[in-house]
């Protein structure tokens, strides 16, 4: 019979058996237990264990155990053993452990505006082995005045409905307790995000993208895409409009002159410009007011009190031919009264209108009559079209091509017909000239229309009368006779040089259809899938080609259009509005270089092909930019803490194109008479330009290579056949491009014409007469209107007053060679740097040097001895041979070059001045 009792995990035994218990035997595998006998004789012992017990790793032991008795005799001989006996143990728990959270982070995403039951549960547990020890009995939120609860069993909830606007995401700190009151070890985060009520629209749209000039392309919506809140969609349209009206005429378009810009788009000659920048060459629109926008695009504006007269001779008024008429227009809103934009009408009494184009009522009307000459009779006289574009305050281009009795009209590329055509008679003949304006039509005083008044027009002068004024914006205005614009030159003339644009990926090409209007202004997608849409997007961008293009903010509007299965929208997405700021770009310096000070013989001048005024000109464009400087290298150099330096680098495209060059003469204007500036005419049409010429100078225009213009530039002569009175000629340079907006800096030319003196009858031994000379036998010579008698003619000694005008009259002569000999070394100089192709020199720097003719030659001749000793005396006391140079030896040598015949005087000018000057030092 076992008896058993726990103590501390000792358990007592005890056995009854007539013999002695020797011990007890346990059965079973890695039983961490033993038994041992305390008392032989009652069979009393203990089960205890080896170890220390983990009711974490085991809870209960379950053995067997068997007692064995001493046997018989000392060798225990016929030992017994009791039956066996089952053990079962179980082990007590302590509260040891803290709870433990399965997640180290919870995350849950609710809907504004709805209270939830449960939006997340969170869990711990714990690693005591006992219910009561093991179980999580409460959580709580640790975080304060927050509008979420937790219950017993981890489910969190809200308290109130959530407003996105006011909370995006909750961040909660959430603890456990054991029911034995242990706290978590670690308490948990957990994140709640709010999310709006769902609403259709477009997500990851930046609002401001910034546009660095040159770059190319721009993507405008990498990152967006199309929310439908899981409505069952069937199409998707969407219209993308780039928004320019503010900037220039419309958008960014070259700003070279209007002419400039047809020859660029492939029209042929024969083209007028009608409003040309004021210039010396094109003065009429000197005074009309202007509105030069942002990027210097020449505008005028016509305010309803100011119109232009075109100088005669500039449009042929011979309209039999087709031609064309092309104008930007800005004009709003519409009057009852008529607003001229061009008209041709009778210079004096009669008033009638050849024609004219004007606007009247949001029409766009033009008034072509029929010449006196032809047949009498009825032809169309008048072509109306009803044109919102002619009343929107917006600019829009015009272009009417005439082929009596069929007229076109585009408007912005689009073809429009004349919706309502008048016919006439054609008009009386008459010997009266007629009169072309601009922004009015002509009224002489004797008219009698009621809508004239007295202006002040900017060219005309004088009183004149003018009737229907316009009152807008006018630029670009063209006439070109004899042919027609085609389309393609239409179309060109139109485009914008800023758009919109978009590179399908091939994957989504076919799902989805995207146009574009014809500035690529705006564009529009189509398509059913709303993945493919959403890349489509992604792709679109905005390309600005222009080099430097005009700054600011470019608006852009997303609408949207969804259908559903019912084909109705049953979505409504609603626009979308942001911008493009085009940032201010590097802008070029132009600038021009070469000699600006050189001096030529008389003869030059004179000669069949004169002077050439800018030969080594060098036109170059540069760019300053910002550049970082490299740390480490402004550590070494000592430099200071600005980050940036300035920095002049040769442009990317080192030639940019020019438009215009301008030589102007500085000082009084040219003399027709005597004088002119010269180019060959046909190096001009080589390169497609056009010059314009006058009394103040000569104008290159149209675009082309600044290599091209230097070309140019470097055969532009200036010729002066009356040289006498001619001692210096002063011309200016100035260049630019995109229709004046950058502006080289003004290249100045001095040009010194070298005089020789007449040869005049010398003493070929003048240097062996006597220091006094009688001079009895020389009579008075009259030379530049001077009369030089002589007082002592009969006088051996000279008085006090001849040694001083002698002493006087030398030093001049001495000047007078010093001068001439600079001249002819400089002269030297210029040439040999000249066949040397050096750049930039100065033929010598002349600008102290005062040369003065003597009107006392002749008295100083007779007096050559005298000169030479005291020149000696003042001079070179020292006696050194180089300075040993007298009047004497400069008349022979005159003397012997005044021996050739008149007619090759000129062409032996310079060789006048030709001697040996190699020891000379001044």
């Amino acid at each position: 019979r076992f008896k058993w009792f726990l103590f501390l995990g000792i358990f007592d035994l005890s056995v009854t058996n007539t013999r002695e218990i020797c011990g007890f035997r346990i059965h079973g595998q890695n039983v961490p237990f033993e038994a041992v006998v305390l008392d032989k004789s009652t069979g009393e012992g203990v089960i205890r264990a080896k170890d220390k017990m983990d009711c974490e790793l085991q809870k209960e032991h379950t053995f067997t155990i068997q007692a064995y008795d001493c046997g018989e005799g000392p060798d225990g001989a016929n030992m017994k053993k009791s039956h066996k006996a089952t053990v079962h143990i179980q082990v007590n728990d302590i509260n040891e452990y803290s709870p433990v959270f399965k997640e180290k982070t919870y995350k849950a995403t609710v809907l504004e505006g709805k209270k939830y039951d449960s939006i997340l549960k969170v869990e711990a547990v714990d690693a005591d082995c006992s219910f009561q020890f093991s179980q999580i009995c409460n959580y709580e939120i640790v975080t304060p005045d927050v509008p979420f609860t937790v219950d017993k069993d981890g489910f969190i909830k809200n308290t109130e409905k959530l407003n996105y606007g006011k909370e995006r995401m909750y961040k909660l700190t959430v603890t456990a307790y054991d029911c034995g009151k242990n706290r978590a070890s670690e308490d948990v985060l957990v994140k709640i995000s709010v999310k709006p009520t769902c609403k259709p629209s477009w997500q990851g749209f930046s609002k401001r993208i910034e546009y660095e000039p040159g770059t190319g392309s721009l993507g405008l919506f990498p990152s967006m895409h199309l929310e439908t809140c899981d409505e069952p969609i069937t199409s998707i349209r969407a219209s993308i409009e780039l928004e320019t009206n503010h900037i220039g005429k419309g958008c960014d378009r070259d700003t070279y002159s209007e002419k400039s810009l047809h020859t660029l788009c492939g029209a042929s000659s024969g083209t007028v410009e009608l409003l040309p920048a004021p210039s010396s060459s094109a003065n009429w629109t000197v005074g009309l007011p202007t509105d030069n926008g942002h990027d210097s695009d020449q505008v005028f504006e016509f305010n309803g009190t100011q119109a232009i007269k075109v100088p005669e001779g500039m449009v042929n008024t011979n309209l039999k031919e087709p031609f064309t008429i092309s104008v930007w227009m800005r004009h709003g809103p519409g009057a009852h009264e008529k607003e001229t934009i061009l008209c041709n009408s009778d210079k004096r009494e009669m008033n009638r209108h050849h024609y004219s184009l004007y606007v009247h009522n949001c029409r766009l009307i033009l008034l072509l009559r029929q010449d006196p000459s032809e047949a009498e009779n009825y032809k169309p006289a008048e072509f109306h079209w009803k044109l919102d574009q002619a009343c929107d305050k917006e600019w829009h281009h015009y272009v009417l091509n005439v082929e009596v009795p069929s007229v076109a009209l585009f408007v912005d590329g689009t073809m429009f017909e004349p919706f309502l055509v008048t016919e006439d008679y054609p008009l009386h003949a008459s010997k009266i000239e007629t009169q072309l304006t601009i922004g009015a039509c002509w009224q002489d005083n004797s008219g009698h229309d009621n809508d004239t008044e007295s202006v002040s027009e900017p060219t005309s002068g004088g009183n004149a009368r003018m009737a229907q004024f316009f009152r807008g914006n006018l630029a670009g205005l063209m006439i070109r006779s004899g042919k027609l614009e085609n389309k393609k030159v239409i179309d060109c003339l139109y485009t914008c040089k800023e758009g919109l644009d978009v590179q399908l990926p091939e994957e989504v090409a076919a799902a989805v259809k995207v146009e574009f209007n014809p500035s690529q202004s705006s564009l529009t997608v189509e398509g059913d899938d709303i993945d493919a849409f959403d890349k489509v997007m992604q792709h679109i961008s905005y390309l600005n080609s222009r080099q430097f293009p005009t700054p600011g903010i470019r608006h852009l509007r997303i609408s949207t259009t969804v259908k559903c299965f019912n084909g109705e929208s049953c979505v409504a997405v609603p626009d979308v509005e942001g911008y493009v700021m085009v940032l201010q770009p590097e802008e070029p310096k132009i600038s021009l270089s070469g000699i600006d000070h050189f001096a030529r013989s008389a003869a030059e001048f004179e000669s069949q092909e004169g002077v050439t005024l800018f030969p080594e000109l060098r036109i170059v464009s540069t760019i300053t930019r910002e550049v970082e400087t490299d740390p480490e290298s402004e550590v070494a150099e000592g430099a200071d803490d600005d980050p940036t330096v300035q920095e002049t680098v040769v442009s990317e495209e080192i030639m940019h194109n020019l438009d215009t060059c301008e030589v102007t003469v500085v000082g009084d204007e040219l003399d027709g008479e005597h004088e002119s500036l010269e180019l060959d005419m046909s190096q001009l049409q080589q390169r497609g330009l056009v010059m314009g010429s006058s009394n103040l100078g000569l104008v290159i225009t149209g675009v082309n290579s600044m290599a091209n213009y230097e070309q140019l530039l470097h055969l532009i002569r200036y010729k002066n056949w009356h040289t006498e009175a001619l001692f210096d000629r002063k011309f200016k340079l100035v260049c630019s491009e995109l229709n004046g907006r950058y502006v080289s800096n003004d290249f100045k030319v001095e040009v010194n014409v070298i005089h020789t003196a007449n040869p005049v009858e010398h003493a070929n031994n003048a240097m062996m007469q006597p220091n006094f000379i009688n001079p009895v036998h020389h009579a008075s010579v009259d030379l530049s209107g001077h009369n030089l008698v002589n007082a002592h003619q009969a006088s051996v000694v000279p008085s006090a007053a001849t040694i001083v005008i002698v002493v006087c009259v030398s030093f001049l002569v001495f000047m007078i060679i010093l001068g001439v000999f600079r001249i002819r070394a400089a002269h030297q100089r210029t040439m040999r740097d000249q066949e040397s192709g050096k750049e930039n020199e100065m033929d010598w720097d002349d600008s102290a040097l005062t040369i003065t003719v003597n009107p006392m030659e002749t008295y100083e001749d007779q007096h050559s001895s005298e000169e030479e000793e005291e020149e000696e005396e003042e001079e070179s006391e020292d006696g050194e041979e180089e300075d040993d140079i007298t009047s004497a030896e400069s008349e022979s040598s005159e003397d012997e070059e005044g021996a050739e015949p008149e007619d090759q005087q000129g062409a032996s000018r310079q060789q006048q001045l030709e001697w040996d000057d190699s020891t000379l030092t001044y």
